[in-house]
């Protein structure tokens, strides 16, 4: 079993019972009955726990007057992925930059969490990417499915009827094909910056890491803003009123 980082022996000191209790009932069963709770998880909780707190702080103290520096922050992140969506996605981007907001910010923070001595970003495990990518999959073809409703279906099948029986599996597989795209891109950068780092840290401690931690800080926000990125072409894509 994997070491458990401090965050993860906690929650499973105070919840595995709990956590037990609702995998039996999915019929799931943990590799270690007494701790449920793996880092990946445990590190996804933490930084759902920031964001939550960011996301408060900042609504009780938006102020006209005098905005603080999480305000601004949060208007820059704000406008920077309504600037981007509305190039992206075009007309009726707007209902779209509150998923495509948290979804860059939560993968950004699970990328940068492993900066931190004594935790690990959870996204450098393939399960954590895959679950993102899995939502973007999802999300993109309900809204694609609720804007243009069978039409969206007809997308599949190409412009011309006597080549649909090719076309649909191609097209099939090339949307599942986005999953894998989107799951081993962050897992492979976060993980290979991760262990570049560990690397270089147990074999010179001072100085030469630095430059490293520099790069990972690099990697993780370019390939959260990448996957944002995609997940709003994607939906700009299966919204888009041509199909």
């Amino acid at each position: 079993m994997p070491t458990q980082l401090l965050p993860t022996r906690l929650l499973n000191h105070l919840f595995a019972h709990q956590v037990n209790g609702l995998l039996s009932l999915l019929h799931v069963t943990p590799v270690s009955a007494r701790s449920p709770i793996t880092n990946a998880v445990a590190m996804e909780l933490l930084v759902f726990m920031v964001l939550l707190a960011y996301f408060v702080v900042v609504r009780l103290s938006l102020s006209v007057e005098k905005p603080n520096g999480l305000q601004h922050l949060a208007e820059l992140l704000n406008e920077g992925v309504h600037e981007q969506s509305e190039a992206i996605i075009g007309h009726g981007y707007e209902r779209f930059t509150s998923f495509l907001t948290v979804l860059f910010l939560f993968i950004l923070l699970c990328n940068l969490v492993g900066l931190i001595p004594g935790l690990e970003s959870p996204t450098a495990n393939p399960s954590v990417p895959l679950g993102f990518a899995v939502v973007v999959f999802l999300y993109y073809h309900f809204h694609g499915i609720r804007v243009n409703k069978g039409a969206y279906i007809k997308q599949f099948l190409g412009p011309v009827w006597w080549l649909y029986w090719l076309l649909f599996p191609i097209e099939v597989i090339s949307h599942f094909a986005r999953i894998l795209s989107l799951t081993v891109r962050l897992y492979a950068n976060i993980f290979a910056g991760d262990l570049l780092t560990m690397a270089f840290f147990s074999l010179v401690p001072i100085g030469v890491p630095l430059v490293f931690l520099g790069l990972h800080l690099g990697v993780a926000i370019v390939q959260a803003y990448v996957f944002a990125v995609l997940g709003a072409i994607y939906l700009g894509l299966a919204v888009a009123q041509e199909h």
